[in-house]
């Protein structure tokens, strides 16, 4: 198993679907930040992985406050770098100084997903070091139809999966990708090495890797988290 790892968190959003003045990754989530679970986690997976969290240019000394309020036990080492416009260039930004090598594997993990444990990081780092391309997937439960014009028709729901993450990749791979793609705008990282000629590899995700979207979500959050104490 390669042993340079690089989570990079990217909580660049400002949270306007979420409602209210403070985006969603800083908001109050049990008694901490919502993207220091996220933070937690990496870090109880390995002490020595590096952890890189993408912050908004404005919201920088907001997150720099709250992390200096946490108990020193909490306070846990990461570098904070600025986003871009896009989550693609915040990414970009975020990756910008780890080393392009075979020997390097980076995750990149959405802040909005803050219940994410250590066995899914776990299966990330181990399907990477494997494969250099992958991503985490669950089964769609709800049945799906798809809009064609001014009708739509019922498609099989087997045939497809959703994606969360973290995506594990190594580093090589993603920063080529990302080099090779200048200036496109991606909704996820796979879609960018895929775009460069890469397979994508799937690894098992949970259903509880929720993503807090909407209003509601965070006390959906709380709930869960409560439950695995």
């Amino acid at each position: 198993m390669i042993s340079n790892k690089y989570a990079v968190i990217v909580a660049g959003g400002t949270g306007s679907r979420l409602g209210g003045g403070l985006p969603k990754q800083f908001r109050d989530l049990n008694g901490k930040p919502l993207v220091w679970w996220s933070i937690k986690a990496f870090r109880d997976t390995d002490r020595d992985v590096k952890i890189i969290l993408v912050v908004h240019p404005d919201y920088v000394q907001v997150w720099k406050k709250l992390f200096a309020s946490l108990p020193l036990e909490d306070q846990i080492p990461h570098e904070v770098k600025c986003g871009g416009s896009s989550r693609t260039e915040s990414v970009i930004n975020g990756i910008s100084e780890i080393p392009s090598s075979d020997d390097v594997l980076i995750a990149v993990h959405d802040a909005a997903r803050p219940l994410v444990t250590v066995s899914l990081i776990n299966r990330g780092w181990e399907c990477g070091d494997k494969y250099g391309a992958c991503v985490p997937v669950i089964p769609v439960t709800d049945s799906l139809r798809k809009i064609c014009g001014n009708d739509n028709a019922a498609i099989d729901r087997k045939d497809y999966v959703a994606v969360q993450t973290p995506q594990v990749f190594k580093a090589s791979i993603l920063k080529s990708a990302y080099q090779k793609n200048a200036g496109v705008i991606f909704t996820d990282d796979a879609s960018a090495t895929e775009a460069a000629g890469w397979k994508t590899t799937l690894f098992e995700g949970s259903p509880d890797n929720m993503k807090v979207t909407n209003p509601g979500d965070i006390e959906i959050a709380t709930l869960r988290l409560n439950s695995r104490e």
